[in-house]
């Protein structure tokens, strides 16, 4: 998939998830949305909260939101607790059907499709959607423990390059992002 100015992309990091390894996880998502229609990618973290992030970069747009993920050695060993509810406004809540398994996240992304991928995303070509941080170029929000973030691609570069292997990409499906309960 070719990642053109004007695209918006929600990248993430991903890796070891709750003491379960990425190609399990991968497995386990291409199965829930085989069998329920969709999936739960499970994250946690404040910069692409659900409601004041994820939802308001979802719906300025008319086009589909690209969920570019980058495989990466990580050591995240939660429990993996599997999540009851979930709710789109932390206020009205339901319960996660039984055919998906969400566990060790405080948020999710909702996911019709994962596929597997081969690009580079230049960082130096993005700049923060919203938020706080907005308009500050993908390479300097996108370190140390920075591991996601709602961008907009443009044209021009600012500074050195920097390019990023996306092994996976996924389509996000409404409502977008939601909060989990356990």
């Amino acid at each position: 998939m070719a990642i053109e100015p004007g695209d918006k992309v929600l990248f993430m990091k991903i890796g070891i998830h709750a003491s379960e390894s990425l190609e399990s996880i991968i497995e386990r998502k291409r199965a829930e949305i085989r069998d329920e229609g969709f999936a739960f990618w499970g994250y946690g973290g404040n910069t692409c909260h659900p409601t004041r992030m994820v939802q308001p970069f979802a719906l300025s747009t008319t086009g589909p939101i690209v969920l570019a993920m980058h495989p990466m050695v990580s050591n995240h060993f939660a429990d993996p607790i599997r999540a009851k509810q979930y709710s789109p406004d932390g206020i009205t809540w339901t319960d996660v059907p039984s055919g998906i398994n969400c566990v060790g996240s405080r948020h999710a992304l909702l996911i019709d499709s994962l596929e597997p991928a081969s690009f580079d995303l230049d960082l130096s070509k993005t700049r923060v959607a919203l938020g706080p941080s907005r308009g500050k170029v993908g390479t300097n929000y996108i370190k140390a423990r920075v591991d996601k973030a709602c961008l907009e691609v443009v044209e021009a570069p600012e500074g050195e390059a920097q390019t990023i292997e996306i092994g996976f990409q996924a389509m996000l499906a409404d409502p977008y992002a939601v909060f989990l309960r356990y």
